[in-house]
């Protein structure tokens, strides 16, 4: 801009760049500017294309790392998987002491009914052969065995 105000506004004198023929010294500043920058600017664009490539191979590299890497969790996760089949988990463990508990108890409760029984049977046969005389035979069974499991 300086250059174009000086070489049309400035006195005739001090003009070095004509108007009239079309600032050729300027034409000839901008040209000489243009061949060196071309250059310089093709060398930047060589360059940046340079690094691009080697953006995209280090990515591709990594993709190809992440890719193996997922394969091989993907592997050691099923052969995870396909040993602990044959192993007994925390669940199945508490599922198994459940069930034998339940067992225990079942039995246990069977035992205590039959032991009952056979005191209750015990307590009737003994009445029945004249301990207690007096008392009814319907009765006493009803009464003695109450006061015996009170008394355990």
């Amino acid at each position: 801009m300086a250059w174009l105000m000086w070489n049309t506004l400035a006195v005739e004198e001090l003009r070095f760049d004509a108007a009239d023929r079309g600032f050729t010294a300027l034409t000839l500043m901008l040209s000489l500017q243009a061949s060196y920058a071309a250059p310089l600017i093709l060398l930047a664009q060589n360059r940046q294309t340079d690094r691009d490539r080697v953006a995209a191979e280090q990515d591709r590299q990594r993709t190809e790392r992440n890719l193996a890497d997922t394969e091989y969790l993907a592997r050691e996760m099923a052969s995870l998987r396909a040993s602990m089949q044959d192993v007994a988990t925390r669940d199945y463990v508490r599922g198994e002491v459940r069930d034998l508990l339940e067992d225990l108890r079942e039995t246990m409760r069977a035992e205590v009914r039959e032991e009952l029984r056979a005191e209750l049977r015990a307590e009737m046969q003994a009445e029945g052969d004249g301990e207690n005389p007096s008392a009814p035979a319907s009765g006493a069974a009803s009464t003695s065995a109450p006061a015996k499991r009170r008394k355990r």
